[in-house]
């Protein structure tokens, strides 16, 4: 086992937290009407049943930010594994991610993929600075799910069954 027992090195940090294997989503907001925005995250929890809230988080130098602070509202778009390409699209800076894609309109126009697994339309309720991120917690308004395997990732790569995890 890899111990860091004297300095504190954010890198080696990161591959210790990637131990922990987590679903990929693409965090969505905006609209067709004003700008359509989009990352890929797999820093989503669910926090509350009742009311139902969920958690995300996005870094604070993230191009998106403000887009996601003026729209008050955001989508969860748990992917499935066959949405691989969606996740790297959203991953990788780019200008018009959603140029060419496919997709509905969720409550207030928020972008929808239509082959998610799981999809979760939110209000933001809370905004908290945290470190070198901005932790969103959000109210979910409306869902909906399909029994599809969903995307994880671990140890720095796409998991899309048990046997992609043997060393």
């Amino acid at each position: 086992m890899n111990t860091n027992s004297t300095a504190f090195d954010s890198r080696d940090f990161r591959h210790a937290l990637g131990s922990f294997g987590t679903g990929v989503t693409v965090v969505t907001t905006g609209s067709r009407a004003t700008r359509l925005v989009g990352v890929t995250a797999n820093s989503f929890s669910s926090v509350s049943l009742d009311p139902p809230i969920v958690s995300w988080s996005l870094v604070k130098t993230s191009p998106s930010l403000e887009v996601f602070d003026q729209f008050q509202r955001f989508v969860i778009n748990v992917l499935s594994v066959d949405q691989i390409e969606l996740s790297k699209r959203f991953s990788r800076p780019g200008v018009d991610k959603f140029s060419g894609l496919s997709f509905s309109d969720g409550v207030e126009g928020l972008p929808i993929f239509e082959d998610s697994a799981a999809v979760l339309q939110c209000q933001t309720v809370e905004r908290l600075e945290v470190g070198d991120h901005i932790l969103f917690l959000g109210k979910v308004e409306r869902y909906a799910y399909e029994h599809r395997p969903t995307l994880l990732f671990c140890q720095g790569k796409y998991v899309c069954d048990a046997a992609s995890l043997a060393v």
